[in-house]
């Protein structure tokens, strides 16, 4: 006598069915004309479409047919080309995210990068430095660097706040290089809000920086 899963008191999952080929490939396709100009896709980016092999080899043919580039080990980008500069490279910033979400990191801009974010330096680094909470490691992308710098839970606690950000700008001029002007840009340049926050993560700065962090956020030296 035949029986169900039901009747003979056992559970069974129901497995969802897979995506065919095809699907995946026009599902991810889909995704990208979708897509923001400039964004940094991973494989990770497309598994709830399909599995890790699948979304592989529509990636490696969309790459092969020039509808995407390889930026860096892993990451993907839909080439773009300006009338006068030519091919037009990804922002710093998009392939950090991608890397972030690829190994479900959390990133903190820092050294001179973090002080060009808040319009303390002008020129841009060559290598462009991130404090991270994942393994250390460098990105070559074109002529660019992006190193990836394993730090402690402590330097991370700020991270992706405005207070992380001005945390790191002020620890790379050093003490001895924080004036007048330094204090003055950042307080032009925060809003109220930012201001509400540097006086509430003070206190996950070192002394020195928590100082600086109360002048720019109190409007007083």
């Amino acid at each position: 006598m035949r029986t169900n899963s039901i009747s003979s008191g056992r559970s069974r999952s129901v497995q969802p069915t897979p995506p065919a080929k095809g699907s995946v490939d026009a599902a991810i396709r889909a995704e990208l004309a979708a897509s923001e100009a400039g964004k940094v896709f991973s494989p990770v980016d497309f598994l709830h479409l399909g599995s890790r092999a699948a979304v592989d080899k529509v990636l490696s043919r969309l790459t092969a047919t020039g509808a995407l580039r390889r930026v860096a080990r892993g990451l993907y980008d839909v080439p773009r080309t300006h009338a006068i500069l030519g091919p037009l490279l990804p922002s710093a910033d998009d392939i950090a995210q991608a890397i972030a979400g690829k190994g479900r990191l959390r990133l903190q801009p820092s050294g001179a990068y973090a002080a060009n974010l808040l319009g303390l330096t002008e020129q841009v680094p060559m290598k462009l430095a991130f404090l991270t909470d994942g393994v250390s490691r460098t990105v070559h992308v074109g002529k660019q660097s992006i190193l990836l710098k394993h730090t402690t839970p402590r330097n991370m606690a700020t991270a992706g706040r405005i207070s992380g950000l001005v945390i790191q700008a002020l620890r790379h001029f050093k003490r001895a290089h924080i004036d007048g002007q330094v204090v003055a840009t950042l307080r032009a340049k925060l809003k109220a809000e930012d201001k509400a926050a540097l006086l509430a993560d003070a206190s996950l700065a070192p002394v020195w920086i928590a100082d600086v962090m109360r002048r720019i956020a109190q409007d007083k030296d």
